[in-house]
């Protein structure tokens, strides 16, 4: 793999792209044919020179956003609802045809080591 030397310019243009636009940080990473960690090395150094927060890791965090627990638990419920009805559209009666098919391929398998 060579290492290729970019300008400071592009550097900052790329940086202000990522910075401005709604595109993924990936997407214009694959697009410029950048490594994806490098461009971020390029983000968070342009935001240290010029007095930028940085977003740190959210697992290590505490929440920023005060969300009780009661809450939290009504919106994921509300989540799951949604997502078992997405899941019955995307696939009416998937377990009974799942079940049928586990049950043919069964009586296969015992009619093959029974044939033996």
């Amino acid at each position: 793999m060579a290492n290729k030397k970019y300008t400071q310019e592009f550097k900052d243009s790329t940086v202000q792209l990522v910075l401005n636009s709604e595109e993924k940080t990936s997407t214009i990473a694959k697009d410029l044919d950048l490594n994806l960690k490098t461009l971020y090395l390029w983000i968070n150094t342009y935001k240290k020179v010029n007095n930028i927060p940085i977003k740190t890791r959210k697992s290590f965090q505490e929440p920023t956003r005060k969300e009780s627990l009661e809450d939290e638990l009504k919106r994921v419920k509300r989540e799951l609802v949604i997502a078992k009805q997405e899941r019955d559209i995307l696939y009416p009666k998937g377990r009974l045809r799942a079940k049928k098919q586990q049950n043919t391929l069964q009586k296969k398998f015992y009619k093959i080591c029974m044939d033996k």
